[in-house]
């Protein structure tokens, strides 16, 4: 059974002043779809504690999924230290969420969220609402057997194309 992370990225929630609603909810559909959480953690938008947060998780779980931070505010970092921190790029997933989640909301091609590999853990960054969240989950779920396996040193590497 793959292991995951999550990582909530947010000010507000960090601080106890907002109810962090996503990170149950992440947890939900990655057991329903036999991901087990062994993990999760909260810290604010700073770079450098996103940044640290993520190798921490990324050395000891499969997937590591961060919420919140990827829009356009000001202090939405997360993808600025995901990048910092990642081996390779997987630009296609975010790519992924964005066309998917763009046909319920246009909102969605604001999104800067990135994804990709440090060793062999996969991140992904999802938005910080727990709707948009799941959206995006939803979109990955089909891709993540084939991408934990190749990332672990399992399947066949390369494009999946027309398999």
């Amino acid at each position: 059974m793959a292991r995951a992370a999550v990582l909530t990225v947010s000010d507000s929630r960090a601080a106890g002043a907002r109810a962090d609603e996503s990170t149950a909810l992440i947890a939900g559909v990655l057991a329903a779809a036999e991901i087990e959480v062994v993990t999760t953690r909260l810290v604010g938008d700073e770079h450098d504690d996103i940044a640290a947060a993520l190798v921490e998780l990324a050395a000891s779980a499969d997937l590591v999924l961060t919420c919140g931070g990827t829009g356009l505010a000001p202090r939405d970092v997360t993808p600025e230290a995901t990048r910092s921190i990642l081996d390779r790029e997987a630009p296609g997933l975010a790519e992924a969420m964005r066309a998917e989640t763009a046909r319920i909301t246009p909102q969605a091609w604001l999104s800067r969220a990135v994804a990709g590999q440090r060793g062999r853990a996969l991140i992904v960054n999802l938005p910080g609402s727990p709707k948009g969240a799941i959206e995006c989950l939803e979109v990955l779920l089909p891709l993540l057997p084939h991408a934990l396996a190749v990332g672990e040193g399992g399947g066949e590497g390369g494009h999946a194309h027309g398999r």
